[in-house]
């Protein structure tokens, strides 16, 4: 069921044009939580998605909710990698529209257990103008924006704009020269910093809250993959279909 907003958010009051109601589906709860924004391009590298993923992941274990766009590439990686109960999607449209169609199931499961949030009702359809004004709320929600991978002039930069308005910090992936031109030169001209350690960044936020499970502490151990499917069978592809893990030549390793 989509409703109105009927609280005070304050995050509100940082956009050009406090919106005069906001609808959602899901759990307002999270938005009482530490919330982080994660945005990036729509096409990442592989670097760039296996970061994203470690960055979202320890963030939630420490209890911090992420923000983003439910857009394809890395907006999908951070909130898939944070879990559908510690993520907000951030709509351009009607939240009766599960736009990319892509991510139909993890839109789903955001509203099932998580928070979606749109500006638009029943029945609107995403256009240019829409993207921007989910862009400022996904930044206006948010105590910093991360940015994981950026093209010049990409949509992820606009995201940079309104939070150099809001006094928001601005973190980045380090990356090589002549890739993601749009982060680089962010650090370039000293409007973001990078982040060179996961954890060190993540423990910011503070420690974390989930203990791990068996499961997890056996993939830590980099497993042949079949010691693992010997131990545990199907839920060693499932976990792989998840982006929790990656085979590389026969050996598991722990995203």
């Amino acid at each position: 069921m989509i409703k109105l907003v009927n609280k005070n958010i304050n995050a509100l009051e940082l956009m050009q044009k406090k919106p005069s109601e906001l609808y959602y589906k899901g759990n307002l709860e999270l938005l009482n939580r530490d919330l982080v924004s994660i945005v990036g391009t729509r096409r990442p590298c592989s670097y760039t998605k296996e970061f994203t993923h470690k960055l979202a992941r320890e963030l939630s274990k420490r209890g911090v909710v992420i923000v983003s766009g439910a857009a394809m590439g890395v907006d999908a990686i951070a909130h898939s990698a944070a879990g559908a109960n510690s993520t907000v999607a951030v709509m351009a449209n009607g939240l009766d529209i599960k736009y990319p169609a892509v991510n139909k199931a993890l839109i789903s499961k955001i509203e099932d257990k998580g928070l979606t949030l749109s500006f638009f009702k029943e029945g609107f359809r995403a256009t240019k103008w829409s993207f921007v004004k989910r862009n400022e709320l996904v930044v206006a929600l948010s105590g910093c924006l991360i940015v994981t991978e950026a093209d010049l002039n990409s949509g992820s930069l606009r995201s940079v704009e309104f939070a150099i308005k809001m006094g928001k910090p601005i973190y980045v992936l380090p990356h090589r020269l002549n890739e993601s031109l749009g982060t680089n030169n962010l650090l370039i001209d000293g409007l973001a910093k990078p982040i060179y350690d996961i954890e060190e960044f993540a423990n910011k936020f503070g420690k974390i809250t989930q203990a791990k499970d068996e499961f997890t502490k056996f993939l830590e151990t980099s497993p042949t993959l079949d010691s693992a499917l010997a131990k545990y069978g199907e839920k060693i592809y499932q976990a792989e279909l998840e982006g929790t893990i990656i085979i590389e030549n026969g050996i598991i390793r722990l995203l």
